[in-house]
Formats: C-alpha cells, sequence, structure tokens
C-alpha cells in the first residue's frame, strides 16, 4: 500500500515548534548563539552579556570604543544577524 499524504520530518518538526510557540524562543537562542560568527572572535571576547527582549537584541559591551564603532554598523548587523538564522528575529540592537 503506498502513501501520497507523506510530509518530509523537517517540515513536521517546523509544524510542530509552530504550533507548541517554541519556534520564536529556538530562533532567539539560534541568534544569540550566532553572534559569534557573524563579528568574529574580536569583537565577542568583548562582549559580556547578550539577550533579545521585544524584537530588540541587547548586548553589553565592555570597550566603548567598539560600541561607537559597532553603532555605525547597526543596520547591517540586524541583516546579518536575522539572514544567520532564517528569519525575522530581531529588529534593533542596543548596545550598552
Amino acid at each position: 500500500m503506498r502513501r501520497n499524504d507523506a510530509e518530509q520530518i523537517g517540515e513536521m518538526i517546523r509544524k510542530f515548534f509552530r504550533q507548541s510557540g517554541l519556534e520564536s524562543p529556538l530562533n532567539e537562542y539560534r541568534l544569540v548563539q550566532a553572534w559569534r560568527e557573524v563579528v568574529g572572535p574580536a569583537i565577542s571576547r568583548y562582549t559580556s552579556n547578550l539577550y533579545i527582549k521585544n524584537q530588540i537584541l541587547y548586548v553589553h559591551l565592555t570597550s566603548s570604543v567598539l560600541r561607537q564603532e559597532l553603532m555605525m554598523g547597526r543596520e547591517m548587523l540586524v541583516r546579518s544577524l536575522n539572514q544567520q538564522v532564517g528569519a525575522q528575529v530581531i529588529v534593533n540592537i542596543i548596545f550598552r
């Protein structure tokens, strides 16, 4: 007997996460983990705390000079991080 309603396992997992309300927390976690890949190890050394609240990524930096540099490229960082995750997770970054 052959089944015509077969679905791929990846699509079924995505549906489960979406229905359970786990998709956005998972994407937020993936975005925080992608920070090091996007900015590189040199910048991530000066990063002490990352968290997301209301689609805003809060980044605590230990260098004020680096904070000013990153503020100038904020839009590019938002695009790169969202692209790395594959979803619109954040709309802004606040550097502290």
